[in-house]
């Protein structure tokens, strides 16, 4: 729900691996749909994108095709196989054709899929809407709704008939709807799977067509009538006029009630987030490797300059340097990373609170705390801007990063409630108007760079409110004028591949040896 975003669903995570989530794990997503609607039969599937939108130009080097197989044949967005899977969807004999097609495309992240089995053809389009995060807006030429955070069950019939009456009385719902487009179904939302033998009873009517099951693809499920206890800053600190909550404990009272989940199980979901995203960092400063990509492992690089004691002073700082390179590292060698707030910027908000953990000897649960506390920030993004580059520009995600992060440092130094929101605001203040221009196509340079920037502003953010600085604008104010902003930023400097440094000479030069060595994790398109 886009109004009351999940930690979990929307500001940390996915676990996932590849270079966007945007395009890896989106895609990986709206592909497990296709599958479900298919009952896991595919033979060929159609793919078109808008010369218009963002994934013309980046679907191949930027994950797109690659998560699409992997949902096409029923994987996780961390599986290990998804380096290898244009030829698994070839070894699957599933034809895939790729067409870029003016589709009247509104949004710059668009997929339309027309799917094929020997028994049936159906039609999907969806957007990703960053981070991961899906909409699947019309199926076979009816508009829905399908976010992924629901059992989604399509009745698919000749006429009305008795259907709702049966749905109504035997299956407990939140939502059920009749959609009369070029095809008649219902589309029934459930918090559960419906049992096999209502299912069965329903199939018998003679009304129904064929029932499609499509399972959710969001950890955290939605329900009918949310209620959190707060959605800005403002609210927020209203709601804890009378309770003096640390700003982590704010996290945590949201994301139960977003959730329906106890305080502990936020709390412990956190601290398995926390334990992937160390391992990713203690695996990336053991070197990485990748054939398809630009830059080679320069954290080992730093880490040698700083052991040697070669750099320039500031142990934590280049601790967090280092940390986000690694990060960024094992996300451009197929590695498992966490999407915080996205995967073209997974550096900068783990590498800022892990690197300072590090440096301040702080324990597991304190960096679970800042973690927490960096996630409320992040959802006050994700609900009243945008974390797609696509659609804000790089201030959506390395701006966020920096934001989310410089609250959570303000925390680890025993700062104020406050203070951490003047660090945030001070962040997103210094990111605005931040464009996405990557180098090749390929989501590493110079997204190392602004990441490593992300990261350094967030610390020096924190330094600047625990000395109270006065930040002037309240967090709720930039965080609306930050979505003005990305909009108004131009499309060639969205993501797109087509304006800034991706067009310089060098950049087309490095793209051309690339493509000369490809490794074939990308699928070349039709």
């Amino acid at each position: 729900m886009a109004n009351y975003p999940s930690i979990f669903n929307d500001v940390i995570g996915p676990v996932m691996r590849g270079p966007s989530s945007s395009h890896c794990a989106a895609s990986l997503r709206i592909g497990r749909i296709c599958r479900d609607l298919m009952d896991a039969e595919l033979t060929d599937v159609l793919i078109e994108f808008d010369p218009n939108g963002s994934l013309a130009t980046t679907h191949e080097s930027q994950g797109s095709d690659m998560g699409l197989f992997g949902g096409f044949l029923g994987w996780e967005a961390y599986d290990e196989r998804l380096v290898n899977s244009a030829n698994e969807i070839k070894a699957a004999r599933i034809n895939v054709n790729i067409e870029i097609l003016d589709i009247n495309a509104t949004h710059p992240n668009t997929y339309k899929l027309t799917l094929h089995n020997t028994k049936e053809t159906h039609e999907i389009i969806a957007i990703s809407v960053g981070g991961g995060m899906i909409d699947v807006i019309e199926i076979d030429g009816n508009a829905v709704t399908m976010e992924g955070d629901y059992f989604e069950t399509l009745i698919y019939c000749s006429e009305k008939g008795t259907i709702s009456e049966f749905v109504e009385k035997f299956i407990p719902n939140e939502s059920l709807q009749f959609l009369d487009g070029t095809t008649k179904f219902y589309q029934v939302k459930t918090n559960s799977p419906i049992n096999e033998d209502l299912l069965q009873m329903l199939s018998e009517l003679k009304e129904v067509i064929t029932i499609k099951s499509i399972s959710p693809v969001l950890p955290v499920l939605s329900r009918k009538g949310i209620q959190v206890p707060f959605n800005t800053c403002d609210e927020m600190l209203a709601y804890n006029a009378d309770k003096n909550l640390e700003l982590w404990e704010l996290a945590v009272h949201y994301e139960s009630a977003r959730g329906n989940i106890s305080h502990k199980e936020v709390f412990e979901k956190m601290g398995e987030i926390i334990d992937i995203m160390d391992a990713s960092i203690r695996s990336g400063l053991k070197g990485t490797e990748f054939k398809d990509r630009i830059l080679g492992a320069q954290s080992l690089v730093f880490k040698e300059k700083l052991e040697s004691k070669s750099l320039l002073e500031g142990d934590m700082m280049n601790t967090i340097i280092m940390f986000v390179s690694s990060m960024m590292e094992v996300k451009s060698s197929m590695g498992v990373i966490v999407a915080a707030p996205t995967a073209g910027s997974c550096g900068a908000l783990p590498g800022a609170i892990i690197g300072a953990a590090s440096s301040l000897n702080l324990s597991r649960e304190e960096t679970i705390k800042a973690m927490l506390a960096a996630s409320i920030i992040g959802v006050f993004i994700a609900a009243h801007a945008t974390f797609a580059a696509e659609v804000g520009g790089c201030q959506a995600e390395c701006g966020s990063g920096a934001g989310m992060a410089a609250a959570a440092l303000v925390f680890m130094a025993n700062g104020s409630l406050q203070q951490s929101l003047s660090a945030a605001s001070l962040a997103l203040q210094n990111s605005l108007g931040m464009i996405c221009d990557p180098i090749a196509n390929r989501v590493e340079a110079p997204c190392l760079g602004k990441n490593v920037l992300a990261a350094t502003n967030a610390l020096s953010c924190a330094n600047m409110a625990l000395a109270n600085y006065d930040h002037l604008i309240p967090l709720d104010e930039v965080i609306d004028t930050m979505d003005k902003v990305g909009k108004a930023i131009d499309s060639d400097l969205r993501c797109t591949a087509l304006g800034g440094l991706s067009i310089t000479k060098t950049a087309k030069e490095i793209e051309a040896k690339l493509g000369e060595v490809h490794s074939g994790f990308a699928f070349k398109s039709c």
